[in-house]
This record gives C-alpha cells, structure tokens and sequence, in this order.
C-alpha cells in the first residue's frame, strides 16, 4: 500500500526529473532553432570583417595581426589548402574539418560550420572546441588566397553560457511550480470533499457518498468517513423512530392521569388537596406539551406529510399571535411595538405560525416585568427579514453557541421556575431550515436578545 508521505515524495521527484529533462530539451530546442544560427552569424560578420581588413592592408604583416587576434580571445586557422597551415589564439581541443571545406572556402564560399554542428549534439554542442565548430572564410594577402576558420575563444562565451543556464534553470522553476500545484491539488482533493462531507454530517445530513477505491490513508479515511455516516444516519433514524413511539406511548396514560384529575377535582377537597392536584395537573399539562414538541421535532426531521405550501400574510400572523398573548403581556406589564406592514409569503402557516408563538413567547418569558418587546418585519429585494428584540434577561456568548440544542435552557438556575421544554428555538430553527431560511441571535447579558429571521421570497418548499 502506497502512503501519503510515500506518494507526495515520489510525486515531486518525479515532477523534479521531468521538469528538469522538460527545460533542458526546451532549451536545447532554444538553442538549435534560435541561437546557434544567430552566432553562426556574428562569427561570420567578424570573420568577414576580419578578411575584409587584410584584404585591404596588403603590407600588414599576416601572422603579427592573426596573433593579435588570437590574443584579444579568437581561435583562428589559417591554410592555403596545401602547406601553410597555421594556427593562431587558444588551441583546438580536436583540428579535425570536412574534407571539404577548405576547398570551399577557397573557392569563394563561406564554411557555416557553427550552424551546421550536429543537431543531435545538445546545449553543451555550443561550446564544443572543435575546428569544425567555426565559421571558414577567403582572403588573399601577398598574391596569395587563403582560407580562415574562426570561433570565438571559450573565454568569450561566458555570457552566452550564462543566459543559457538562466533560461535552463528559469524554465526547471516555472515548470517544477506548476506540475507541483496541479499534483498537489490532485493530492488535496480527496481531503477537500472529506471537509465538505463533514460539514454535510455536521448539518445532519448522513446520505453522502466519497469515493474509497483509493488505497493510501485517504482512501481508508474515506472508508472509515463513509462507515461512520452510515452508523450515524442508522442511530439518527432510531432517535427519530424512538422519540416518536415514546411520545405516542405516553400521551396514553397521560390522558388518563389528567381524566382521574378531573375526577378527583369534582369531590369535597381540603384547600391543600386541591393545590396538590393543581400542581400535578401543571405537571401533566408540562409533560403533554413536551411529547407534542418531540412529535413535531421528529415530524419536521423526517419532513412526512408536514409541508402545506400556501399563501398568507405574515404579518396578519403575527399579530394575531400578539393578540392572543395580550392578557400574558398585561400581566408583567411588557409593552409591545411593533412595524408589520403587508407581506403575502408562500410558505406553510401553520409551522410558521410555530415560529412566531415560541418567539413571542419567549420574549414575554424571559423579560422583566414593565419591559419592552420590538417586532420589526423588513423586506429586501430576495428575502424578508423579521427582527424579535426583547430587553430581557440576555444571553451570554456560551449560551448563544447552544441555545438551538434540543431540551437545552439557557441559565437553568436563575430560570427554574419558567416553564419551557427547552425545544422551542429548536423547532424554530427545524421550520426555518425547511423553508429553505436562516436564523441569527444577538445577545448582551442583562441587556436582551434580537433574534432575526430571513426568509427567501418563493422558497422552493
């Protein structure tokens, strides 16, 4: 089995071997096609200017001038094609010449034997001490014609080599950086949809599929990933399952118990008697609404039968829900202000309506008598956004970071005798979620709580 460490180390040698033979070949390439012939061609001009230059000073001592030549960094090789042949500058690492191109280049032509060096040969080819590699021009001097092979000294191609080497290792850089980022991104993006399938799982969805066919650490990552959604996505549907047959069991008996109160209220009670069955009967009640939410929990989880698309005013719904909590608001003497002007939403009213109600009641619960509760509804160009501010309680950051658990309530101790089941905000946020909405909180501690909802116009139900 291939690992991770194994696979990125044999990528980035082999991205490093086959940039560097990539580069060289191209800067072979550079070399053959562009800038041999281009020195051919300067050897050639200063070559010709050379003869040029004899021709016309015919009473300049030859061998004086060819050894002033050779020194300022040239290699040269004169010959009349039969005893004279003389060598001038650095010496020839091999004097070897086509058997052809004196005659030619005694004949009048020039020996291009820079350009015509061995394709085959790379980059190295263009400092090669060879006669052959040198340029062969005529000139006659003292009624005589001779022919002159040149190339400059190695010396002088010191800045040539280094442009060569400059291009060699630029193109080794550019190379070897982009097969890197393709490979690595190639190595990452198994790891990239693991991240996007844990924030799937982590939004309660278990019905992913990953690609495990890879035998390194990320393929078995991915098995083990794949595994564990399964066993989640299998314990989540025993929860739901679960909670739903409890909750149908127990509204059983609690019918009963609260039938039996009934009974025992309609005897000749002592004052402390009928206290006891009065907090009992606050119990059941308590108890009855806690399976009733837990229904609708697992209700909207499993999304059967629940959405009724329809239009309505929500701020008709609203409202209404102000209405029906006024003798509530009364009691701890809460003002109310509310800005609800028309909004016709596709949506189901109902569920809504379960948003509007916990929230409402909510504010009421945990805000201090003679408070006050701001209803805002605002619409923007793909959504409508409504704002429930309260001056209340507040909430800390800890408590925000929990607050849409499920049986969770925020500071237990100081609000022990506010009833709740601590799945309201849990509700909410489940309806909010299936018509496609977002909710967010903002809370100071002894200062309130807003909390927005945003709604997207034509949810997709």
């Amino acid at each position: 089995m291939k690992t991770l460490y194994s696979k990125i180390a044999i990528t980035t040698i082999v991205i490093m071997l086959i940039s560097s033979l990539l580069s060289f070949f191209i800067s072979n390439l550079y070399y053959q096609k562009t800038l041999k012939p281009l020195n051919d061609e300067k050897v050639t001009n200063i070559g010709l200017e050379l003869v040029a230059f004899l021709n016309h000073h015919q009473q300049l001592n030859i061998d004086e001038y060819l050894h002033h030549i050779g020194d300022i960094g040239y290699q040269l090789y004169v010959t009349d094609g039969q005893n004279d042949h003389r060598f001038y500058g650095a010496e020839y690492r091999e004097t070897n010449l086509p058997n052809t191109a004196v005659g030619q280049v005694l004949r009048g032509d020039i020996y291009h034997g820079i350009s015509n060096f061995p394709i085959t040969t790379f980059v190295t080819g263009f400092f090669a001490n060879e006669l052959k590699n040198s340029v062969g021009v005529q000139f006659e001097h003292g009624g005589h014609t001779y022919a002159l092979f040149i190339r400059p000294d190695i010396k002088l191609l010191f800045s040539e080599m280094h442009i060569m080497f400059g291009w060699l290792l630029f193109g080794i850089l550019v190379l070897s950086i982009l097969f890197v980022l393709i490979s690595t991104k190639y190595i990452v993006k198994p790891i990239s949809k693991l991240n996007e399938a844990t924030a799937i799982i982590a939004d309660g969805r278990f019905g992913i599929q990953l690609n495990t066919s890879q035998k390194d650490e990320i393929g078995e990552l991915s098995a083990s990933f794949m595994k564990m959604a399964r066993k989640l996505d299998k314990a989540n549907e025993m929860r739901k399952e679960f909670i739903s047959n409890i909750s149908h069991d127990i509204q059983s008996p609690l019918s009963n118990i609260k039938g039996y109160l009934n009974l025992f209220k309609k005897k000749t009670l002592s004052a402390e008697e009928r206290d006891y069955i009065h907090v009992v009967e606050g119990e059941v009640d308590r108890l009855s609404n806690l399976t009733n939410q837990l229904l609708l929990l697992s209700s909207i989880d499993t999304k059967k039968d629940l959405v009724n698309r329809s239009s309505f005013d929500i701020s008709d719904q609203i409202k209404l829900v102000i209405k029906q909590n006024q003798w509530y608001l009364e009691e701890k003497g809460i003002m109310v202000s509310y800005a609800l002007p028309p909004f016709q939403y596709t949506g189901d009213p109902s569920l809504l309506y379960s948003i509007w109600e916990n929230l409402m009641t909510n504010a009421i619960k945990y805000s201090d008598e003679n408070g006050e509760i701001d209803i805002r509804l605002e619409e923007k160009a793909d959504s409508v956004h409504i704002h429930f501010q309260d001056d209340g309680i507040g909430l800390t950051n800890a408590e925000i970071e929990r607050i849409f658990e499920r049986l969770y309530r925020a500071d237990i101790s100081r609000n022990r005798a506010v009833k709740g089941t601590g799945l309201g905000l849990a509700i909410v946020q489940s309806i909010i979620e299936l018509h496609d909405g977002k909710i967010f909180v903002e809370s100071e501690k002894t200062k309130g709580t807003t909390f927005t909802i945003i709604l997207p116009k034509n949810a997709d139900l």
